[in-house]
């Protein structure tokens, strides 16, 4: 498989990234099946593991660090904190205590003593981006972390984030992990860029639009066999308009994908690892069998024609759906950020702001 510098680090990584998403009870909670699987994507080239705390609720990370058990120096590993583990308010976000408290048990989970790659999951209006920054310089110049990642930013709170490093002194954020697929196209038009310009790498998460152009979703099919159906029935919910127009772009990039030999799955893969922006694609299967056909991707290249086709279905820059986008800010989400108030209402938005928040947070962990 074709390894690729991440950004400037000089740390050279799989074109395809195995993400343990699926590990624990959210997916696979068998621990040699999940072995197994980490250790065909050896076997193919792969040294590159993205798991997160969140996940399963710290499962994942239990399972993956056990299946690389004896291949911990061979690989590039990759973990992230923000989202929330339970009900307290303090067991989440981007805070020095939180940092301080969760990269212990990160560590403690995936049985090593240092990770690669420690990644802001997503951001948090209640930080200081200053406060996350110093934290986790701390942690790089205690040996406990390599390298900074973020996850979901929006432009501008990269170049904030990197805005604070050069003048406070602290470490960069290198990495970059946006939503990125034919489907979510967003990100071409200012996250891409960004990272350019700053010299980031850019690890893409969800590439088949979650499960959308694996090709099981088509107009008269409903696949049974869909884990995450089961436990994120909104984004599938077919009286939504955008997901009809989601079935009616399918059978049109299948149209393309047939006629340029592969299969609509392959496509979307090699489509996100052609954008010059990014280094890697996280590929996030839950069986062995999933795995190998993600697998079957790993060397295709699109030529210029079957890329100018997708853009002629799914023009640049565009994203089909608002699920796509991974992230909302909150000046979107409570429409009280977006109104002047009197004093009266100023008391009240402020504590229903709150209680927005924690419910939005309550909902990126369900995500």
């Amino acid at each position: 498989m074709e390894l690729r510098v991440l950004g400037r680090t000089g740390v050279s990584v799989s074109r395809f990234c195995f993400g343990a998403g699926m590990f624990g009870y959210f997916g696979n909670a068998d621990l040699q099946a999940c072995t197994r699987m980490v250790y065909r994507a050896l076997d193919a080239g792969i040294n590159y593991f993205d798991t997160s705390d969140v996940y399963s609720h710290g499962e994942s990370e239990t399972l993956l660090g056990q299946a690389l058990r004896g291949k911990r120096d061979e690989v590039v590993l990759a973990t992230k904190f923000s989202l929330p583990m339970d009900g307290n308010p303090n067991h989440r976000g981007n805070s020095r205590r939180w940092i301080m408290h969760e990269v212990e048990q990160s560590l403690k989970r995936l049985g090593t003593d240092y990770i690669d790659l420690y990644q802001i999951h997503r951001p948090d209006v209640t930080t200081d981006i200053d406060e996350t920054l110093g934290a986790l310089t701390d942690l790089v110049r205690q040996g406990k972390v390599r390298m900074l990642g973020s996850s979901t930013f929006p432009a501008e709170q990269i170049v904030e984030a990197q805005w604070v490093a050069e003048r406070r002194g602290r470490e960069r954020i290198r990495v970059e992990q946006p939503p990125y697929s034919i489907f979510a196209r967003r990100i071409e038009a200012d996250v891409l860029p960004t990272c350019q310009r700053y010299g980031m790498g850019v690890v893409v998460w969800s590439p088949l639009s979650q499960g959308w152009l694996t090709g099981k979703w088509r107009r008269g099919q409903v696949p049974n066999d869909t884990n995450r159906q089961k436990l994120q029935p909104h984004l599938y919910d077919m009286s939504r308009p955008d997901n009809q127009a989601k079935l009616d772009l399918v059978e049109r990039l299948d149209t393309v994908a047939r006629e340029a030999g592969m299969t609509l799955m392959h496509m979307a893969l090699a489509f996100t690892v052609a954008h010059p922006a990014v280094t890697s694609a996280i590929i996030g299967p839950r069986t062995e069998e999933q795995l190998d056909g993600l697998l079957e991707a790993a060397d295709i290249n699109l030529s210029g024609d079957v890329l100018d086709a997708i853009d002629a279905i799914v023009a640049p820059g565009m994203t089909v759906s608002r699920d796509d986008d991974g992230y909302m800010a909150p000046e979107l989400a409570d429409k009280q950020l977006r109104r002047r108030l009197g004093a009266s209402e100023m008391h009240e938005a402020a504590r229903e702001t709150m209680r927005n928040i924690e419910a939005f947070r309550a909902q990126q962990g369900k995500d």
